[in-house]
């Protein structure tokens, strides 16, 4: 299953350089994870400073 970005997310891209497959773009008001990119690592959630990504 993979992860999701909550509205807690502040937009700041920490998360997008975390993540090895580039799953994770700039979406409209928070960063998105693409579902079918996403191969469920977990690594963009360790680095969100926020806590805004969970697995979906």
């Amino acid at each position: 299953m993979a992860y999701v970005i909550s509205g807690a997310c502040i937009s700041c891209g920490a998360c997008a350089g975390e993540c090895p497959v580039g799953a994770i773009s700039e979406g409209d008001g928070k960063y998105e994870i693409n579902p079918d990119t996403c191969v469920d690592c977990g690594s963009c959630a360790g680095g969100c400073p926020v806590g805004a990504i969970s697995q979906g």
